[in-house]
């Protein structure tokens, strides 16, 4: 297996006014080592510009995924969206990013900012080869990655950010790269770096933008794997086939809920110790045992986290939330979201008696839905999930 994985996150906030973003990132998986990420810019912004960006990379992630050459998606894209008459300018401009086998990537840019390349925690000066593709000008670069490498990829709208208002000609490239450098020495995610980026553009257009913002970041770094142990499994006969399946699993081992955490500890001879310093008051206290990295309560926990996660995916509001507080919602995500690239899952089928009373909000089918919602948020996150069912 390659040991290097992309972390890839993404945001933007939209013109001031406007109910639709101009810009668009795709990110298609050609297989579980390549993918194609395309941010593209429509002119203008709203409706327009939004449908733009949208058929500009929908065409260029899936011709790029399906293994055409360069020259003939940005044929077609010239084919399709040409340029606008009355300005002179394009309809769509774009950034490519295609990483082959996590050991290299291909950056493909017209007329959008230049990707930022942070390597060794500086601002790297990569190669680029102008190239001239139907009537295009495209610069291209092939780069050998590295842990810890991130590009950051962005709008006109971030640079623009801050015009007439904090600068003269707006948050120059230079700048940026310099306030994405400081931030990537913190070890922060794709997602955070882009949030990050995004929210500090927002804050210099005054909290209404004159332009459509988006940055997207890639990550490089070595896979982790997580295991996740959530409920007893149906028959008292697997407890140790389960307990054994789980504890050989390379990576760190999280375990939710009460029952689960004491078959456990009896699988490793260990006592159970409750925390009884409550963190949060709609999230119950962890728990500890020797030899498991984190101990929980089951269902209501986890219901947070996928929460959390949900959030993630969307805005990100929550991020202070999970990031700083040291409740078990909080921790899981923290090691789900941040740390693992690989998490397994290994889910009981067990039905809890305590869940059978009518006056809670809570029965078998929601501890499964729960699994469900939780992987495909992670599967989002671009992380490698795997669910065994006892």
């Amino acid at each position: 297996m390659n040991d290097f994985c992309a972390d890839i996150g993404y945001k933007s906030v939209n013109h001031d006014g406007e109910q639709l973003c101009g810009d668009h990132v795709d990110v298609v998986e050609q297989d579980e080592n390549s993918t194609v990420i395309v941010l593209a810019d429509g002119l203008g912004s709203g409706v327009k510009a939004s449908i733009l960006s949208t058929l500009t990379s929908k065409i260029i992630s899936t011709m790029m995924a399906a293994g055409l050459s360069l020259e003939d998606c940005v044929e077609t894209i010239a084919a399709t969206l040409p340029i606008c008459s009355q300005r002179g300018v394009a309809y769509s401009t774009f950034t490519i990013a295609h990483l082959v086998n996590n050991r290299e990537i291909e950056l493909i840019q017209y007329d959008n900012p230049h990707v930022i390349m942070i390597r060794n925690f500086e601002n790297y000066d990569y190669p680029k080869t102008e190239m001239n593709i139907g009537g295009k000008t495209i610069y291209k670069s092939v780069i050998r990655l590295e842990e810890d490498d991130v590009f950051v990829l962005m709008s006109d709208g971030c640079p623009h950010a801050g015009m007439g208002r904090y600068y003269n000609f707006g948050w120059k490239r230079e700048d940026i790269a310099d306030y994405m450098v400081t931030l990537a020495a913190g070890g922060y995610t794709a997602k955070t770096l882009s949030t990050m980026l995004v929210d500090e553009c927002f804050r210099l257009y005054g909290e209404k933008p004159g332009d459509d913002a988006t940055a997207c970041v890639v990550k490089i770094r070595r896979r982790e794997p997580m295991n996740i142990l959530f409920g007893p499994p149906s028959s008292r006969d697997d407890n140790d086939r389960m307990m054994s399946l789980f504890f050989s699993k390379e990576g760190k081992h999280i375990i939710c809920g009460g029952t689960t955490s004491s078959i456990a500890a009896k699988y490793l001879g260990k006592q159970i110790k409750v925390s009884l310093n409550f963190q949060k008051s709609d999230v119950p206290p962890i728990a500890y045992i020797e030899g498991v990295d984190l101990v929980t309560e089951g269902v209501i926990t986890v219901n947070k986290v996928v929460e959390y996660a949900k959030d993630y995916l969307a805005d990100n509001k929550s991020y202070e939330q999970w990031s700083m507080n040291r409740d078990g919602a909080a921790l899981i995500s923290r090691m789900l979201f941040e740390e693992a690239t690989d998490i397994n899952f290994y889910v009981g089928r067990a039905v809890n008696p305590a869940h059978q009373n009518p006056d809670l909000p809570i029965n078998f089918n929601i501890k499964m839905n729960l699994v469900e919602e939780l992987s495909a948020c992670l599967r989002k996150m671009g992380k490698r999930i795997k669910v065994s069912y006892f």
